[in-house]
């Protein structure tokens, strides 16, 4: 099925011929021919046939938010990790109490570690998404 176009601009027309072709339940615009119309001329170019490919970008964006939901995954270790640390910090409390002010200095440590391994994770996911 072909169609024609008609494009105004303030001192031209431009005129192009369109195809529709069916692709795998998608239906693609194929340019056939564009004549502009200047200034009271003709100028007519034959362009080149092409087919777009609808599929492949469509395949290029899950595979982003696949792959932004893999790098999410390493939220949950640090949520773990975090877990861990403040776990372990109230066991090595109730053993050694006189201890308190050094493993609550290495516990903010673990904290900031595992934390920051999630926030690279999530920097990573957001990079995939929206990055080129």
């Amino acid at each position: 099925m072909k169609a024609e176009v008609n494009i105004e601009f303030a001192h031209s027309v431009v005129s192009l011929s369109v195809a529709k072709v069916s692709h795998t339940s998608k239906t693609l615009v194929r340019p056939v021919s564009c004549t502009m119309f200047t200034n009271n001329t003709v100028s007519s170019t034959q362009m080149r046939n092409f087919q777009t490919s609808v599929a492949k970008r469509d395949i290029d964006q899950a595979a982003r938010y696949i792959g932004a939901g893999a790098a999410t995954a390493g939220a949950a270790g640090a949520g773990a990790g975090i877990g861990t640390v403040f776990g372990s910090m109230c066991i090595a409390f109730a053993r050694n109490p006189a201890m308190k002010q050094q493993l609550f200095g290495y516990a903010i440590l673990g904290f900031a570690l595992s934390e920051a391994m999630g926030i690279f994770c999530l920097g990573m996911a957001f990079m995939i998404i929206y990055g080129l």
